[in-house]
């Protein structure tokens, strides 16, 4: 295979056939699933590997996700070693055993992929479950004594063999997970997925060969570390440091923790270490090593050329050397409890290494994004009779902004999962929205502007119901603004009972009555640079379409405007950006 030639087209071909097999997984998934997490908010990731472990394509998933998940893969080849057949499929979602990161309503289901019986790849199809056993339906924001009280701890195990269904395994499984009619359907679309998957790769294997495919991928590699080496001389060497921190940890409450970085730069290599990080904590907050590894190299590549995105597999790895000691927030063991990890330890490693690389590369700064305003409703649902759970990312802000750009509107959680829509969530669900708007001044002023923050407000036309709010944060800490940009606002809860606001905290479980409504308002991004730079035309136009006031367009931004016709008066605020802050 090291003598095979390869022409260019083939290697384009092959490169992105690989992605648009990813592509099409995805859409495969999103088609035939009943979730509403999987189908609609897009909480899902897939992925190609070879048989060594090596990560092939990885275009389409959660930052948190789609990078760590070799780690699985190599234990799966090291466990079942010798006993890995064509048709087989395994599942797991265990963080411990074989290192399958997130938390556990994250199922991922491997299959093993032979061409002329040799194994030569693996594909997995990952989705957020509606319900994974647990105290509380839909949840593991509980608080539990330890990860099992969370739910179903699944390690590595074949649930199809040869092509036949285990079908004792899988009904252990489903008698121990609420809805379970929804997880069977959504499990059967996610092994379908992997089908689609050996599908197509084994057309391209008869088309191409076996020896040209296989060296296509070694090339592939070895261009991506080259590209990305080249990418790292470019960083000034050195160490930068950066830092984030979440509310708290559910159990000890009000007591921020903080995810610390130190990113060192030596010539074409980078190590990326969170030594200095919290300890693990007894609450919900902590993470496993594999979601480290896959959100601090997925941040990292955030600084690269974008003319990358695509190409993106094991060769970006071989240079960078991700290091986490036990014990840590960053990376938990056994049996710590992991299940608000993604919404709070992980976009604190993107907070973290944002700064980090932003006093690196300040042409190509990042700032903070808003912070979750997440939650978790479960009840019953009087139209039906049956028990629900409702969960959107809507109430989130948006994207922190990037040197030369303002933050994007709308999007939430690491940019991967989206937004609900307003009609089929009154449909699936027994609420109203009663307000879905982008709020004034909630975003972090810069030279370049977060995303603004939002305001909403849906109310309980069901009974009342449980809501867990253990994926929140954004209330005592924010996300940094860099090179002088303003950091995230801080954000807000209430369950509005008549004339009362009651303050809904994050990290916590509250009771919201039929007839309740629940108010949240949600800082968005940080900014880059000092908001006395932004071009003024820039603020009025902010001003005009309701992001930004008047008021604060003079005190934050110093531009001064026309009340009326949001006119800029020049001469006003040159007057004030020389008096200074």
């Amino acid at each position: 295979m090291g003598n095979t030639k390869i022409d260019p087209v083939t290697l384009s071909t092959v490169w992105h056939t690989f992605q648009r097999v990813c592509h099409e997984m995805r859409d495969v998934l999103e088609r035939t699933a009943v979730s509403y997490l999987i189908g609609q908010l897009h909480d899902n990731s897939v992925g190609i590997w070879d048989a060594r472990g090596r990560t092939v394509a990885i275009p389409v998933g959660l930052t948190s996700q789609f990078v760590g998940s070799k780690f699985p893969v190599q234990f799966i080849l090291e466990r079942f070693k010798g006993n890995i057949h064509s048709g087989d499929v395994f599942l797991t979602n265990d963080p411990y055993n074989g290192g399958f990161n997130n938390h556990l309503p994250d199922w991922g289901f491997f299959r093993p992929i032979f061409f002329e019986g040799e194994l030569l790849f693996f594909t997995l199809c990952r989705a957020h479950q509606m319900d994974t056993g647990g105290s509380f339906p839909g949840g593991y924001f509980a608080n539990g004594f330890d990860i099992h009280a969370e739910g179903l701890c699944i390690p590595p195990i074949k649930v199809v063999e040869q092509g036949r269904e285990r079908t004792d395994v899988m009904e252990l499984i489903w008698n121990n997970v609420r809805f379970r009619e929804s997880v069977r359907v959504d499990n059967a679309s996610m092994i379908a997925t992997t089908k689609v998957c050996e599908n197509r790769l084994q057309e391209m294997l008869r088309h191409y060969g076996r020896d040209v495919v296989m060296a296509c991928v070694d090339e592939m590699m070895d261009r991506t570390e080259r590209a990305v080496r080249e990418e790292i001389r470019k960083i000034p060497d050195g160490t930068y440091y950066g830092e984030g921190a979440t509310d708290d940890d559910g159990t000890e409450l009000d007591v921020p923790v903080w995810v610390r970085v130190e990113v060192t730069v030596a010539g074409d290599e980078i190590s990326i270490d969170f030594s200095k990080s919290d300890a693990q904590r007894k609450g919900f907050i902590n993470q496993v090593y594999a979601a480290t590894y896959s959100a601090s190299i997925g941040a990292m590549i955030l600084f690269f050329d974008t003319g990358l995105v695509d190409y993106h597999n094991e060769g970006t790895m071989r240079p960078v050397k991700v290091v986490a000691p036990d014990g840590l927030v960053v990376s938990g063991t056994y049996p710590a409890t992991v299940g608000g990890g993604p919404a709070n330890i992980t976009e604190r490693t993107l907070d973290a290494m944002y700064m980090a690389m932003s006093k690196a590369l300040p042409h190509r700064a990042i700032a903070g994004w808003a912070r979750h305003r997440g939650d978790y409703v479960f009840g019953i649902d009087p139209r039906t009779s049956q028990q629900y759970v409702r969960t959107t990312f809507d109430y989130d802000g948006g994207a922190g902004a990037v040197a030369g750009y303002d933050g994007y509107v709308g999007a939430v959680i690491m940019g991967a999962v989206h937004r609900g829509n307003v009609e089929e969530e009154e449909v699936r669900f027994p609420w109203r929205m009663l307000k879905y708007e982008i709020a004034p001044d909630l975003e972090g002023a810069g030279k370049w502007r977060g995303a603004p923050g939002t305001i909403w407000e849906s109310a309980n036309e069901g009974a009342e119901v449980g809501m867990a709010t253990g994926s929140s944060d954004g209330e005592l800490t924010t996300g940094a603004g860099v090179l002088g940009g303003q950091p995230t606002p801080l954000s807000e809860a209430h369950i509005r009972r008549g004339s009362e606001l009651i303050l809904a905290r994050g990290h916590r479980m509250h009771r919201v009555r039929q007839g309740d409504s629940v108010l949240k308002v949600s800082g968005g991004g940080a900014g880059v640079a000092p908001p006395g730079e932004r071009d003024p035309e820039k603020v009025s136009e902010d001003v005009a379409n309701g992001i930004v006031s008047i008021g604060r367009a003079r005190e934050v931004y110093k531009v001064a405007l026309d009340p009326d016709t949001f006119a800029v008066d020049r001469e006003q605020t040159e007057a004030l950006r020389r008096a200074g802050p």
